[in-house]
């Protein structure tokens, strides 16, 4: 497609992830609150959460109903978990926002929306925690989007992941006409918002506030599955904590997400494998790259020192 660029790796080469020096401690690789989950599908937020960690963020964060926290806590050890208030349909109360700002102070990314179920409650607060800019960046998921009306003073520093149905709702159109032209939806709700969008499908495409595109078909049929959308919003935050430019976070994102499905449909088959599985693949497409750039510096330093 004219004026749209692949994503692959030789574009990402050329937009390297933040570098983390042995004896770095985990501070330095960033903290992420997730915020999700629900009574329901309390495991969104957990797919979320351990994504991020995955993709190398230091410090995890999950915040989700009260009721699921404990459960929560213990089956991801790695994060602080703490339980907010709830919606008598099982979600996070809207109110809970003035509780996370006093609790949980600046984080360097805030993931909002995965495994929550209460729209109106979920694009109420996702607003509320935009409005006190407690991160550096953050990126909105799911129910999150639900009503989403703006971002305020944090233009430049969201990324947004709706899938067609997410953004037939934002956009207040048809499903039909999202999915007749994914592209165009994309760009009007990234200049609309004044954020990155990865507008998911089978080929997901990124766009940024003025308009640039990149695409992405890498992705198999099979992350057409519960969950896969929770990890990619988590991995998208895990690199925003480390550091990368939201448009960084989101092309590396969605790259890292889609290779991580090529390859586990190479070795459990095109359908059938688990959004859980997805999150022990992204570390080792990461370490594709490192490998390549120290290689990289090698032949430079060997070169400078002749």
């Amino acid at each position: 497609m004219s004026g749209v660029i692949p994503v692959d790796a030789a574009l990402l080469r050329g937009i390297p992830l933040p570098r983390h020096d042995d004896g770095e401690d985990k501070d330095g690789r960033g903290r992420v609150l997730v915020v999700g989950g629900s009574v329901e599908v309390p495991g969104g937020a957990l797919l979320a959460g351990v994504a991020a960690l995955r993709a190398g963020a230091g410090k995890l964060q999950i915040a989700t109903c009260r009721s699921v926290a404990p459960a929560l806590a213990v089956a991801v050890p790695e994060a602080r978990v703490i339980g907010l208030d709830e919606t008598a349909e099982g979600g996070i109360a809207a109110g809970a926002a003035e509780t996370l700002a006093g609790r949980c102070g600046r984080c360097d990314a805030l993931v909002i929306g995965p495994g929550m179920m209460d729209g109106d409650a979920a694009g109420a607060l996702a607003e509320a925690l935009l409005g006190h800019g407690i991160a550096e960046g953050f990126v909105l998921d799911a129910a999150a989007l639900y009503g989403l009306r703006g971002i305020g003073a944090q233009a430049g520093r969201v990324v947004l992941t709706p899938h067609a149905g997410e953004m037939s709702r934002m956009l207040g159109v048809t499903r039909e006409v999202v999915r007749a032209d994914p592209l165009a939806a994309a760009r009007r709700a990234a200049s609309v918002l004044q954020a990155v969008v990865a507008m998911k499908g089978a080929c997901t495409y990124v766009v940024t506030p003025q308009g640039q595109a990149w695409a992405c078909d890498r992705g198999k049929v099979g992350l057409a599955t519960s969950g896969s959308g929770d990890t990619l919003a988590g991995i998208i935050g895990g690199l925003l904590a480390r550091g990368a430019t939201p448009l960084a976070a989101t092309l590396w994102g969605v790259f890292l997400h889609a290779e991580a499905g090529a390859r586990l449909a190479g070795t459990r088959g095109r359908v059938g494998f688990l959004a859980r599985e997805l999150l022990a693949e992204i570390p080792p497409v990461m370490a594709g790259f490192d490998t390549g750039q120290a290689r990289e510096e090698s032949r430079w330093t060997k070169a400078t020192a002749t």
